[in-house]
């Protein structure tokens, strides 16, 4: 197994969901966000999900457009997301990076690929990209064994969800609501129906996010899906300091257990 199902498998043994969370790199400077991720880390995160600040958000909502915008103003490039993967993936942490495509394909796939397996990542997670136009990106993550995280959508036909599940790896990404995130609140009722035809296609791990905040909503979501998928809410708590993102982190890592 690659080392991300093997934290989802970890959690499950323990009877609980894992808590997959997410920042922006270079938010609000690159070794600010080394240190905010790292404190996620310690508070109670098994996954982490690094943002690669990109001009031309895909699925992200206000609050993560904000920061991704700060970001760049501050000088961020691409280089600094590998050095900010690396420092998080010292920790023993499955980390993977979250990205628009665009990034990649300029970047070149297969150099893309080869920097972040160097600096210690798990994989990428891919939005707007689907398995069927993803060849290039296939091959190169299964050359450096990385994690092919691709999404499905409560809007996905089944026979779109079998195809997506089947080339993903690490685990399949669910999203709980039909928008961008940070807007919505999740349901368990409203994304059960999609976990449900996830798992009939995949032995792999279910992570839900989008729309996904409270310690009360991750109790609930837990008992359908494997992990709870966190960001815009840690992305707000941010500017409050540390100590505010340490203890919604543990807020989460708790409703994760209460299931």
């Amino acid at each position: 197994m690659s080392t991300t199902s093997t934290a989802f498998a970890t959690a499950k043994a323990e009877g609980r969901a894992a808590l997959v969370g997410y920042l922006p790199a270079g938010f609000p400077d690159v070794e600010g966000s080394i240190q905010a991720l790292t404190a996620m880390v310690a508070a109670g995160c098994d996954v982490i999900e690094v943002g690669l600040p990109y001009s031309d958000p895909i699925m992200d909502g206000p609050i993560i457009q904000s920061a991704v915008q700060q970001a760049l103003d501050a000088g961020f490039r691409l280089d600094d997301v590998f050095r900010v993967v690396e420092a998080v993936a010292a920790t023993g942490t499955p980390t993977l990076v979250m990205t628009s495509w665009n990034p990649v394909e300029r970047r070149g796939v297969e150099r893309f690929a080869q920097q972040l397996h160097d600096a210690g990542g798990a994989g990428l997670i891919t939005p707007d990209i689907t398995p069927d136009v993803a060849q290039d990106w296939i091959a190169a993550a299964d050359a450096h064994d990385l994690d092919k995280v691709f999404l499905v959508a409560p809007s996905s036909t089944d026979e779109r969800i079998a195809m997506t599940t089947s080339s993903c790896r690490g685990f399949v990404y669910a999203t709980g609501i039909m928008g961008v995130t940070g807007t919505t609140q999740a349901t368990a009722e409203g994304v059960a129906p999609l976990i449900a035809r996830t798992k009939a296609t995949t032995q792999l791990p279910v992570g839900v996010g989008v729309g996904v905040s409270t310690g009360a909503q991750a109790a609930a979501l837990s008992a359908y899906a494997d992990g709870v998928i966190v960001g815009s809410a840690f992305v707000r708590a941010l500017p409050d300091g540390l100590p505010a993102l340490a203890a919604l982190t543990e807020e989460l890592a708790q409703g994760v257990r209460r299931a």
